[in-house]
């Protein structure tokens, strides 16, 4: 690779250019010169530009360096001197090219210039070359250069301050080398330093004793050695303080304003900013409060909060601190561990604290020892980048043994992966292997894994110490193992960090992905610098000076409040419990509506909804009722029985209303719905009409928005009832009643919803041209768009993102391909059936940072895996299209309907009515609410009419309404075989994608516990068992790990054999088990294990052969089999009842035992009989049993009543006589 870089100096006109080469030929200056002006096609370029900053910070900043400033990263011959920029390392080929500049001074940085063949590039910045960091813009992008000929101004905002650049092209047009013309654009500005040794302090003494503000502004910049520290600190007597320290490398903000607390009970607040911030470089930092607002900035990352408490103002007594926390009457004693690096331009309230101290200002006091410089010399670091072939290897020539083989390895480590080799050795003329891993975040030693987590981004202290027999590793300070061994041991081979290389020590594992530096071999620190120059050790994979790590969490890239884990290279976002999934869980697991539920083959019963898809609210439960033509959305509040008011007249009855939902989420799904209602029924007496002579209401209700409303009554002095139905959907729900003057008996309903405005709302494009055009799309980072067409042409632009920087455009390229297009990339989905059927079709699309993905209908989700460190910031500036866009090749024919893009909802109808050749409707007998084919059932076009295809239903019928149900006896069982082309169109197959799932569906009737409903297999031995156990209560078995113990799910104690029909659905998405039976039960559970919907190769319907390993309980129930009545059974598309009864020899199903077709209502009626003649049967047996032992009684009784009577008699005669 030849690599030819140039460097543009100016002044009023381009006056000097230096050029540098690494091609193996040796031409003179002049020649190579004239070559490179030919390559870059540049003679003598002179590039205008201008920049507008704060207070003129623009001057050209190249052009007054000398020759020293500018180096690269090697050389080609020792010939070019280093001012002539060629590369300065060994290699020939440098495969890692960089210009570095020196400014000779700290300058603030507001814009660069760049020119050349040079098509992307990373700019980094610092004070010293060994802790250059990258800059990296706010929209996300990379600095780029356009083509050899312009010249692109790129402005750096916020502009960073230092003293070096560094300028890393990382793709080139040319395939004969790069070329690179630069200027940088800024000033210098002026500079108060302290050096704060760890042990020292700043205080500010204020005039008096203590000082109140409710306003206070503090900022300064700082870098530090120490990943812990205070920054500043200041309290008073009453209560108030404020802290603001460094805790592992992030910036913490303690501040209380409650005289009532000294913070410990709860007044205080706690805002956490920032990461990795002990890695010696410079860092902005901005506290603003204004009374009890608060906002914390550290770079460009900002963080805003409330102080709680009553307080608004910040009292501090006597001083405040910088640098540590002074313990009053101690001097040199802190109460926590003071700050240990350098801060810069401290501002408290507009002083400078920092030039106050310089000029011995007499409200400046110095605790132990602060120098008004920063000038420690940095710590060297190197980078291992890959995980794959990084290592540094170093020989064993390099130690001094301590005495018999002894030796001694210390160093600092970070990283952020849990797995990765620190270190390897031969040991011992037995070539014992020594090696040091990390291992699921601990570190590990042969087999023994002990210690606290290194893999969270921290400087770790590590060092390995052989003396006499006896190795000790010993983490930050403290012993973690120790291991005696029975013969001497003497490394031989040398010591490989990170990794091993192709024939080093061997090792399978990964290498160590991170950064390392303070590395010293038996109490020798190794110079970094010797093995980058080749002088010592060998290496592969590293980047020297610097450490490259970065917080790929910050900010949290993962939405709706889930967490952020990482890795080196990529960041991972646990959706667990939250409603929402996908790569950043954007997208929402829910429908929408109780009536997309009820078009996807759902049943009345409990859903959660989410009305706004990927927006805010988040999903909640409502009741859905389907067993009326309108599907009506149900929630219910926490006043569920009539309330009586009995004496009213001195004090008014409130009765606050709080619903199953959030106002946000009711409002929401008010607004979404066609008709909302609500019923309030009064039984009242002497209600006055509610209202008074004078015309005041005596009994009112609050809606959503606090505003009074008025019921109508009427007046009788008997109780009466009197019905009201609120039907105003701006007013509802109602949220409070208020009831004067009136004894009432009143009960409020719950809130009632039918309709989706959103789901039916469709455009018809019938001319060719036509389109839709709407405001730009909002959004920066993820997109997610959602719609149904349908369309009989081959093709045609469905969306248009309408800017040709950052293009968003989703069109039908042939009869059955839909293709996203997005920047460069293409996503495409191809359907083995034509998509321009005229019928209904499903698409959903998402763009996030971390990956693209396309579905249509059920066809399997096709991914687009982002570019490491690629753009993510879309910058959607044009307006967007619908149907078409005004420089697009074809144009869209057909319908769209239900179009949302980010949560949000376009209404096409209403933009139809104003467009040329664009109607509002959509013509058809499929086309509206009141399609008519149910439970999954779908509405096909036909010229006369329309048809139901029930393929993927359970039901089957004209109107996919007639069950289909099969009884079973004890031996009976239906499997059913998933082939890979059925599973591939089945949407379990793709696990971890937006429509991952395990949706089963089933009825049943039966007596017997314990019984075996349904068992799911995979081939690798993973099943789920849906079982009644042994007290007939329902219980789910998920086995999904391989090595880890099964989860039991019981969603229900009470017995479900009981003869009576019972439906149950359970839905399985990510980790998200949501499990319904009947109407009554809707439980939500998340597996422990995180286990994602399997591979399900089998499905086995009552009696299955199960593995003796398997638990007892399902064993059993296997082994039991079910008796009874089973109907409806759909597992996602798949009908295995219907497959069994009317598909038997086409479908992959297998039947043993008798088959009998059934009604389970007639199977629950006959079950009932049986259970009532045999409850009957027993309780005249009982009664029959009670008469005969009633009987026997009363005759002994009467026999001993007689015999007593008979002996009274006897005695009295006697007595006569």
């Amino acid at each position: 690779m030849s690599v030819c870089v140039c460097v543009m100096l100016r002044r009023r006109r381009l006056r000097q250019e230096e050029c540098w080469s690494n091609s193996s030929g040796r031409l003179s200056r002049r020649t190579r010169m004239m070559k490179m002006f030919t390559l870059l096609g540049v003679v003598w370029i002179h590039v205008i530009v201008s920049v507008t900053c704060h207070y003129s910070c623009n001057a050209p900043l190249v052009s007054t360096l000398p020759r020293s400033s500018f180096s690269s990263s090697s050389q080609a011959f020792s010939g070019n001197a280093s001012h002539f920029a060629k590369m300065d390392t060994r290699d020939e080929m440098d495969h890692t090219p960089w210009l570095q500049l020196d400014l000779r001074e700290p300058m603030e940085v507001t814009a660069v210039a760049t020119q050349g063949r040079v098509s992307r590039y990373r700019l980094f910045y610092g004070d010293t070359p060994q802790t250059l960091k990258e800059y990296l813009q706010d929209d996300g992008h990379f600095l780029t250069n356009a083509d050899a000929q312009t010249a692109v101004l790129v402005k750096l905002s916020p502009p960073p301050r230092c003293r070096f650049l560094r300028f890393v092209p990382l793709e080139w047009t040319s395939s004969d080398g790069l070329g690179l013309l630069v200027e940088v654009f800024g000033c210098s500005y002026k500079s108060h330093v302290a050096d704060f040794d760890g042990h020292s302090a700043l205080l500010y003494r204020f005039k008096q004793k203590s000082v109140s503000t409710a306003k206070d502004v503090i900022s300064l910049r700082f870098k530090s050695r120490q990943a812990d520290g205070v920054l500043l600190h200041g309290e008073g007597r009453r209560g108030h303080f404020i802290t603001l320290e460094l805790r592992a490398a992030r910036l913490v903000l303690h501040l209380n304003l409650d005289s009532t607390s000294d913070g410990r009970g709860g007044s205080e607040v706690a805002g956490t900013v920032g990461s990795l911030l002990d890695d010696e470089r410079w860092h902005w930092v901005a506290i603003e409060r204004l009374n009890k607002q608060v906002k914390v900035s550290i770079d460009r990352h900002t963080q805003s909060f409330e102080t709680r408490g009553q307080g608004e103002s910040l009292e501090v007594d006597y001083e405040l601190s910088f640098g540590g926390i002074p313990l009053p009457g101690k001097p040199g004693t802190f109460l926590r561990r003071n700050f240990e690096g350098c801060m810069e331009n401290v501002y408290y309230n507009g002083i400078n604290v920092i030039d106050l101290a310089k000029r011995r200002k007499p409200q400046m006091y110095t605790v132990g020892n602060i120098t008004f410089s920063c000038l420690r010399p940095e710590r060297t670091a190197c980078t291992f980048v890959s995980s794959n072939s990084s290592f540094l290897w170093l020989p064993s020539a390099l130690q001094t043994t301590i005495g018999g083989g002894d030796f001694s390895i210390r160093f600092q480590f970070r990283t952020w992966n849990p797995n990765g080799l620190l270190l390897a050795t031969g040991l011992g003329v037995m070539q014992w292997k020594l090696r040091l891993h990390i291992s699921n975040g601990q570190l590990l030693l042969g087999n023994a894994a002990t210690g606290p987590r290194v893999n969270d981004g921290l400087w770790h202290w590590l060092s390995m110490d052989y003396r006499g027999l006896r190795l000790v590793l010993t983490l930050d300070h403290q012993p973690i193992i120790t291991m005696q061994q029975p013969h001497p041991l003497e490394p031989n081979g040398g010591f490989f960090f990170g990794g091993c290389g192709a024939s080093g020590c061997q090792s399978r594992s990964l290498s160590f992905q991170g950064c390392i530096r303070l590395l010293s071999i038996d109490r020798r620190p190794v110079k970094l610098s010797l093995v980058r120059r080749g002088l010592l050790g060998n290496f592969s994979s590293l980047n020297f000076d610097t450490c490259h790590i970065r917080d790929r969490c910050l900010p949290n890239m993962c939405e709706h409040g889930t967490s952020c884990t990482q890795t080196w290279n990529h960041f991972n976002c646990d959706c667990s419990g939250s409603g929402y999934a996908g790569a950043t869980c954007h997208h929402s697991i829910f429908e929408s509506s109780c009536e997309s539920y009820k078009l996807s083959g759902g049943s009345s019963g409990f859903y959660f909804i989410d009305t706004d898809g990927s927006g805010p609210l988040g999903p909640t439960r409502v009741y859905c009722n389907m067993t009326d033509d309108k599907v009506w959305t149900v929630m219910s509040h926490n006043v569920t029985l009539p309330v009586r008011i009995s004496d009213s007249t001195h004090k008014p009855h409130v009765m606050k209303f709080n619903y199953s939902a959030s106002p946000q989420q009711l409002r929401a799904i008010v607004m979404a719905s066609e008709q909302c209602r609500q019923e309030v029924v009064f039984f009242c007496k002497k209600s006055h009409h509610f209202i008074t002579e004078d015309g005041r209401p005596l009994c009112w209700w609050v809606d959503q928005h606090g505003e009074r409303r008025t019921f109508r009554g009427s007046s009788n002095d008997i109780w009466s009832k009197n019905l009201e139905v609120l039907s105003h959907k701006e007013h509802l729900p109602l949220s409070i009643v208020i009831v004067e003057d009136s004894q009432a008996v009143y009960s409020v309903g719950p809130l009632l919803c039918h309709g989706d405005r959103h789901l039916w709302n469709m455009a018809s494009f019938t001319q060719e041209g036509a389109y839709l055009c709407f405001p730009p799309l909002q959004a920066t980072q993820t997109i997610d768009i959602n719609f149904y067409f349908k369309t009989a042409a081959p093709s045609g632009i469905i969306l248009d993102s309408g800017d040709q920087k950052d293009l968003i455009r989703v069109e039908l390229s042939s009869p059955s391909v839909v293709t996203m297009s997005f920047s460069a990339s293409v996503v495409s989905v191809k359907s083995h059936l034509p998509l321009n059927d005229g019928q209904w079709h499903y698409v959903r699309a998402e763009r996030n940072i971390k990956e693209a993905w396309l579905q249509v209908d059920q066809l399997p989700v096709v991914f687009l895996e982002a570019l490491p460190d690629r753009a993510t910031h879309l910058g959607l500036g044009g307006n967007f299209f619908v149907g078409g866009a005004p420089y697009g090749p074809q144009s869209f024919l057909g319908c769209i309907r239900s179009l949302t893009v980010n949560s949000v909802t376009y209404d096409l109808q209403e933009r139809a009515k104003k467009a040329p050749g664009v109607s509002p409707t959509c013509h058809g007998y499929c086309d509206g609410s009141s399609v008519v084919c149910h439970n999954h059932g779908r509405c096909v076009e036909k010229s006369d009419g329309f048809t139901c295809d029930c393929s993927r239903s359970a039901y089957t019928g004209l109107l996919c309404k007639d069950e289909v149900a099969l009884s079973f006896d004890k031996e009976t069982s239906i499997t059913y075989t998933f082939s890979p082309e059925n599973h591939q169109k089945s949407p379990v197959s793709e696990n971890g994608g937006p429509r991952a799932r395990e949706d089963v569906t089933f009825s049943f009737v039966t007596l017997q516990r314990p019984a075996m409903l349904m068992s799911i297999k995979n081939d690798r031995m993973h099943y789920i068992a849906v079982l009644l156990a042994g007290d007939g209560s329902l219980r789910v078995w998920y086995g999904l790990q391989s090595d880890g113990k099964p989860e039991v799910l019981s969603p229900a104690s009470s017995s479900l054999a009981d003869g009576r029909p019972h439906r149950v659905r359970i839905l399985h998405e990510s980790n998200i088990v949501c499990v319904q039976v009947d109407q009554e039960v809707n439980r939500k559970f998340i597996l422990e294990s995180n286990a994602e919907p399997i591979h399900i190769t089998t499905m086995t319907l009552g009696k299955g052969t199960l593995d003796k390993s398997l638990p007892l309980e399902v064993i059993s129930a296997g082994q039991a089999g079910f008796v009874g009545c089973l109907s409806s059974v759909h597992v996602n598309h798949v009908a295995p009842l219907k497959a069994a009864l009317l598909q038997r020899g086409v479908s992959p199903v297998e039947v043993r035992g008798a088959l009998v077709w059934s009604r389970c209502s007639i199977a629950s009626h006959n079950l009932k009989e049986q259970t009532t003649s045999t409850t009957a049967s027993k309780d005249g047996g009982q009664k029959e049993t009670g008469l005969v032992t009633g009987c026997v009684v009363a005759l002994v009784l009467t026999a001993a009543c007689l015999l007593t009577a008979m002996i009274r008699l006897l005695y009295r005669c006697r007595a006569q006589s």
